[in-house]
């Protein structure tokens, strides 16, 4: 039986830029992504999203908004992935890498890296709202 897998993407603004975290794992490994995850089984997306941030960036965050669903059967090469990706502010913690992340760094809207999966959509769906918040954080 073919499944399709729930995951979350965060989308954080930080110090007037967002936070990327370099992949520790296939696919994609040492490749720059948002943080995000799969979304365990009884758990709400908002809550999913919220435990990967603090998991992966040590942040604490606030769901500002939703950017949009991912669902290309391409987007991921493990299968069928469908991702609701977030604008999440960040309300506390200490901006650090964790669990799947080899490393965080802070990367300005126009000074992306190569990032995995669809990410670099996602940031693009969300840059006329990230330019608002991004002045604010």
């Amino acid at each position: 039986m073919n499944c399709i897998t729930l995951t979350v993407d965060a989308i954080i603004p930080y110090a007037g830029k967002i936070v990327l975290i370099k992949r520790k794992n296939e696919p994609y490994r040492n490749y720059y992504a948002l943080p995000g995850g799969i979304v365990e089984y009884g758990e709400t997306v908002e809550s999913a999203v919220l435990r990967e941030v603090k998991e992966e960036t040590g942040l604490e965050g606030q769901i500002h908004s939703i950017v949009g669903v991912y669902s290309d059967p391409k987007r991921d090469p493990r299968g069928h992935f469908v991702s609701i990706c977030f604008i999440v502010l960040p309300k506390g913690g200490e901006l650090r890498s964790g669990s799947d992340a080899k490393e965080i760094a802070l990367f300005s809207l126009n000074k992306l890296p190569r990032l995995a999966f669809d990410h670099e959509k996602m940031i693009k769906d969300a840059e006329a709202r990230l330019h608002g918040i991004l002045s604010q954080v």
